[in-house]
């Protein structure tokens, strides 16, 4: 993970041994909720409220989850009642798959600002690497992206995105665009746990200045249940979930748990003061073994 000087102030709100700097020089939360199958607009106002009352203030969000504007409604309602301002939220989203392309691309951008009711975004992602209704293989998908990230480049410029950056994408595809891009990707989301480690991904993105941040830190829940991870929490005194994210934050890599639970959310909060010791990250290492429990972009052209 890179560090650099801010490029505005740190809001009050977030302590810096919770922020991750990205090479844009602007502060990152290192936990946001994530809020993918959380449709429900009341759900979506009860988990985001225990969110912020325990201390994120990070809000992922896509395109796909079609949950957007029920995110903007209820951050609306909530950020005044919680004390906090638009400046205290980094709220992130993701162009669908099915809007690669220049003038698709700044569309679906402008349709999310104003789904979620923002002037400006704090991140915005290239979901996946390929196009739907396109074959993975299919040879344009490298051409629809570099079309879809010069429309980001655009829009960061104007300053409606303050940072892009991209999901799902391999070292390969990393490659590609950094080879043509004007401005660096900032973020790469993927999913990353102990038995998807990534550490040559992560290596990489970190000789480029890119920060790493993680989904499916539980394997859609399979992990926690696991002896290795059970173990550990119990020599802790933490939960499985807590152990799995603090897991990822010692290696600088960020976490956006999703629960529909407040109270799931709140126990996710309790990462800091404590960490995981040489022995217990040994134990887990053991797990990986490149099993996916989400999408593999790897066949994407």
């Amino acid at each position: 993970m890179q560090h650099q000087p801010p490029a505005r102030d740190l809001p009050a709100s977030w302590p810096p041994e919770r922020t991750a700097w990205l090479n844009t020089g602007a502060p990152m939360p290192l936990l946001g909720l994530g809020t993918f199958r959380l449709r429900d607009r009341e759900a979506v106002r009860l988990s985001l409220h225990a969110a912020l009352e325990n201390g994120y203030r990070l809000v992922d969000t896509a395109a796909v989850y079609g949950n957007e504007a029920a995110i903007g409604s209820a951050l609306r309602e909530l950020l005044p009642r919680c004390g906090l301002s638009r400046e205290d939220i980094f709220l992130t989203s993701k162009l669908s798959p099915r809007d690669h392309g220049e003038a698709p691309t700044e569309a679906a951008c402008l349709r999310s600002l104003q789904e979620l009711g923002c002037d400006y975004l704090d991140l915005y992602l290239i979901h996946w690497p390929g196009t739907q209704g396109h074959p993975q293989g299919d040879k344009g998908n490298k051409e629809r992206r570099q079309l879809s990230w010069r429309a980001l480049e655009r829009l960061h410029e104007s300053g409606k995105l303050r940072a892009i950056g991209v999901s799902n994408y391999t070292i390969q595809h990393l490659r590609e665009l950094l080879a043509s891009c004007r401005v660096p990707p900032a973020v790469l989301q993927v999913e990353f746990h102990p038995q998807l480690a990534q550490s040559e991904l992560l290596d990489f993105c970190r000789q480029k200045g890119i920060h790493l941040q993680a989904y499916s830190s539980l394997g859609t829940g399979q992990l926690v249940g696991r002896p290795e991870v059970v173990n550990v929490a119990e020599r802790q005194g933490r939960t499985p979930a807590q152990v799995l994210l603090r897991w990822a934050l010692r290696q600088g890599v960020s976490v956006i748990p999703k629960s529909a639970s407040p109270a799931r959310v709140a126990e996710n909060s309790q990462l800091w003061n404590w960490d995981l010791t040489h022995a217990d990250m040994e134990e887990l290492s053991t797990l990986d073994c490149g099993k996916r429990y989400c999408w593999d972009p790897s066949s994407v052209a």
